[in-house]
């Protein structure tokens, strides 16, 4: 089975660029994250036309998960227990969606950016991990796979400059650790022995095409999803400004094998 995890920033501005990427990739499953729209504002019909089942969470234009499958989508939940909320009045985001898909409990994550470490966001960003960790625990006995976008570079060689990002998110101590928490925890990430480099790149001063990104995008195994890795890679094809005829996202997509049970 493939599985590939993607920050698509926009799914309404890049459904055929998802649509390519599923045929050019033979993909399974697809997380998506930063969908940006409601589930009845979404362009399904041309996936529903290749075989695909898809369960999305969009409240707004903000935020939004998604996942699309061809080998089952079944027990969809919709955020984890004891998921934190943000805002005033407090509303949980659309931030975490859950389905089983091909015997594979698969999580789309889209963990919050933290803003600046001096910033409220930042604090909900550290509650939002934890209270992760503490729900993902009962996870690890099964097949599961926490896919997505998690806003940590969790060693250096994950940013391009980490002294740029000194006073910046994604590298702070706090967030890092947060991150090492579920490895300790028993999780395996799954990529990184097999796709190094970045999965972000930001569209400031042509960053993607001087390699100036960070390394954010990840697939974290319980143990018996983590003994059926193969291999994965990183597309950064579908970065490329020229491929496709509408713009990238900022994301790469990161894709995972998995041997059969």
């Amino acid at each position: 089975m493939r599985i590939a995890t993607w920050n698509v920033n926009s799914l309404r501005s890049r459904i055929d660029r998802v649509e390519a990427f599923l045929e050019r990739h033979d993909i399974d499953v697809l997380a998506l994250q930063e969908t940006k729209a409601r589930e009845e504002q979404l362009p399904l019909m041309g996936l529903q036309a290749r075989g695909y089942d898809v369960a999305a969470h969009g409240l707004n234009q903000w935020n939004g998960v998604a996942l699309i499958s061809r080998v089952g989508l079944e027990d969809v939940a919709v955020g984890f227990p004891g998921q934190p909320g943000w805002g005033d009045p407090t509303e949980t985001e659309a931030r975490a969606l859950g389905a089983t898909c091909g015997g594979v409990r698969i999580w789309s994550l889209y963990v919050p950016n933290g803003r600046k470490p001096d910033d409220p966001h930042y604090a909900y960003k550290l509650d939002w991990l934890t209270r992760l960790q503490t729900a993902a625990a009962d996870w690890l006995d099964q097949p599961t796979a926490l896919v997505g976008d998690w806003n940590i570079c969790p060693t250096d060689d994950d940013v391009f400059d980490v002294a740029q990002f000194r006073n910046s998110t994604h590298v702070t101590p706090a967030e890092r650790a947060a991150f090492q928490a579920f490895l300790d925890g028993g999780w395996h990430e799954v990529t990184r022995a097999h796709a190094p480099g970045y999965t972000y790149w930001d569209y400031y001063r042509q960053r993607f095409e001087r390699d100036r990104g960070l390394k954010i995008d990840f697939v974290l195994g319980s143990p018996a999803l983590a003994a059926r890795v193969t291999t994965a890679f990183i597309d950064r094809d579908e970065r490329d400004p020229s491929l496709g005829s509408t713009s990238p996202s900022d994301h790469a997509p990161v894709v995972v094998d998995l041997a059969d049970a």
